[in-house]
């Protein structure tokens, strides 16, 4: 495993940066809120915590959840409308030093891509920069399962995306960002993971994480160092 100072370096000159998105990106967990918008909140809180402590497979947990929770699309729209995800004190400015520096900044989640595109406008994240699972409704709005096909909805799908990256822009090197178990399970391929907790504390990342972190500032204060 890198050393913090190690990771430090790698973070100070990354080609690209990905951040996981619920509960590092935002302040919640979209899947979470979105159960709660449709009255099965606390079945489904409990089968994210399984899942973010690597105790059931992604996959697994993603359908099991979807199945509860069975939403359609007027709820979805009425989710981001009524209660729009809330950013995470310093992720904006993060980001624009990230930008400012031509560093390619990345959005890998686990959650939906119709809320994770809505955060990425926030940010000036392109939309093709944007890996996220989709959700599949029939022609009358009705839930109709999501796209497997994506590699966010397996297991060690966040490090297969970040191998298609370096992949198709030749990165070298490549740091991923993010509070959960799937995020440290994408280093490798990414080059370097730094723990976040800046909204939940997840122990088994806390002590695997070689640098871990509380609060964007001190991301923003490491690139400030150059």
């Amino acid at each position: 495993m890198a050393t913090v100072a190690e990771t430090r370096a790698l973070f100070r000159r990354a080609d690209a940066v990905c951040f996981d998105v619920d509960s590092t990106v935002i302040r919640e967990e979209g899947i979470d809120e979105l159960a709660k918008f449709c009255g099965v909140g606390d079945a489904v809180t409990e089968m994210t915590r399984k899942a973010m402590g690597g105790s059931v497979s992604f996959t697994t947990a993603l359908s099991e959840r979807l199945s509860i929770i069975k939403c359609s699309r007027e709820q979805v729209n009425k989710l981001i409308t009524d209660h729009p995800p809330q950013l995470t004190a310093g992720i904006k400015e993060l980001v624009e030093k990230l930008h400012q520096r031509n560093v390619k900044v990345f959005l890998i989640s686990g959650g939906f891509r119709c809320i994770v595109e809505h955060v990425a406008s926030q940010l000036d994240i392109p939309f093709h920069h944007v890996y996220a699972n989709r959700l599949k409704f029939y022609f009358n709005g009705e839930y109709a399962g999501f796209d497997e096909s994506q590699p966010t909805a397996e297991s060690g799908g966040k490090g297969k995306v970040i191998g298609l990256l370096k992949e198709r822009y030749g990165f070298k090197n490549v740091v991923m960002i993010g509070d959960g178990a799937t995020d440290l399970e994408a280093c490798p391929p990414a080059s370097a993971f730094i723990g976040f907790g800046g909204n939940v504390v997840r122990q088994q990342v806390k002590e695997k994480a070689s640098w871990y972190v509380t609060s964007f500032d001190e991301l923003i204060q490491e690139l400030e160092k150059i």
